[in-house]
């Protein structure tokens, strides 16, 4: 196939991207300093940055530091320009984050979403979006996309979830087309512990490793793979679904909560109201010699999770994340050896950097990107003109 010549309307829009980026990344930044960084020529820059004060997305600044500038305008982003909703929707709780274009969480709100249905939990989602807005004193108009992060197979060619385990109501259910019409925006949905991975990728222990496994230990067990700096989905976007390589989803190292607290049942005496994962790791705090055993032995499930994964893919780190992943205190280390006596070449083992937060932090920047995407798009919009997908 030959290659179809760039037009110049093509090479304009990457040379506008290129010029927010530098912006972006090294604000308070001059018009020369845009120019020699970008390489592009400084009447140029000038243009495309004026593209970029019409659409708002930039603003001239100063830099009081550096005392007398001779007249010379700085540029910083705009980040009040546009805002993104991000959304972690779980089987006990929906989370929410409304946020700006530098990424900055506004607000967050979390309800519980025990007992809601597919349709329950959108309904609630079109809600929290309208008082977030409100609550924030930003025009509803200004939200230009929405993230949100789901348990199972994401897939966006049908816009469907399958082997949503943990929330069977979303299982088959039309996500896509149901919270787009529900928010009135253009929504990108994507498995929870991909979102997850992308968090620690862009704000957490990840963001300095190309190649790397986010594993959330909790009600279920899931990865998410970076791999050269960029978040591996796999053909059907059921890259990580770990339980899926075992006979009817079942292991005997099973590390997930339930699996857990069956185990420690068989070594603890009971509890009124039955034992919770918080109860066992504060147990073996305060120095529990049977429920220090039972951590022992969540370690060694989880390194049996991490060892087909580190083999295969060779990662440079794993991020434990998830109600269990959490307790790095009492877990890090015994996985860590784990590992050493496994693997030739054992990936280092860090605690999430993020908590609860790491899928809404992966939604904003995936939301981030493609509201700009969004923005950048509108000015370049004509016919047969195609551009880039978001991703």
């Amino acid at each position: 196939m030959n290659a179809r010549p760039a037009t110049s309307t093509t090479l304009r829009e990457i040379n506008l991207r290129a010029v927010l980026d530098v912006i972006r990344a090294g604000a308070p930044i001059s018009r020369a300093e845009v120019a020699r960084r970008t390489g592009i020529s400084k009447p140029t820059v000038s243009a495309l940055l004026q593209d970029l004060l019409d659409m708002a997305l930039v603003t001239e600044t100063v830099r009081e530091e550096l005392g007398p500038t001779y007249g010379a305008v700085f540029f910083a982003p705009q980040p009040e320009a546009a805002y993104v909703l991000a959304l972690d929707v779980g089987a006990r709780r929906l989370r929410a984050v409304l946020a700006d274009l530098a990424g900055g969480m506004r607000l967050r709100r979390d309800i519980a979403a025990a007992g809601l249905d597919a349709a329950g939990m959108v309904r609630a989602a079109a809600r929290i979006a309208d008082e977030l807005t409100a609550e924030a004193g930003v025009d509803r108009g200004l939200l230009q996309h929405a993230v949100v992060g789901l348990p199972g197979v994401v897939d966006r060619r049908e816009g469907r979830v399958w082997q949503a385990a943990n929330i069977p109501a979303l299982d088959g259910f039309p996500v896509q087309r149901a919270f787009e019409e529900a928010l009135g925006l253009p929504v990108t949905a994507e498995n929870d512990i991909h979102l997850a991975a992308l968090g620690e990728q862009w704000r957490g222990v990840g963001r300095d490793v190309s190649d790397f496994c986010f594993l959330s230990v909790g009600t279920g067990v899931g990865a998410g793979l970076v791999l050269r700096g960029e978040l591996h989905r796999g053909f059907a976007g059921a890259a990580g679904e770990l339980d899926l390589a075992f006979p009817d989803g079942y292991h005997p190292d099973d590390p997930c909560a339930p699996a857990l607290l069956r185990h420690a049942c068989e070594l603890l005496p009971a509890e009124p109201g039955g034992l919770t994962p918080e109860a066992l790791f504060d147990r073996a705090r305060a120095g529990d010699r049977a429920a220090l055993a039972v951590v022992s032995e969540e370690a060694r499930r989880i390194a049996a999770y991490v060892v087909p994964v580190a083999s295969v893919v060779d990662v440079e780190l794993v991020v434990l994340g998830g109600g269990i992943g959490l307790n790095g205190d009492l877990l890090l280390e015994r996985v860590a050896r784990r590992l050493a006596g496994r693997l030739p070449y054992p990936p280092r083992v860090a605690v999430s950097a993020l908590g609860n937060a790491a899928v809404l932090t992966g939604a904003v920047s995936v939301g981030v990107r493609a509201a700009l995407e969004q923005i950048l798009g509108r000015r370049f919009d004509a016919p047969g003109h195609r551009r880039p997908a978001v991703r």
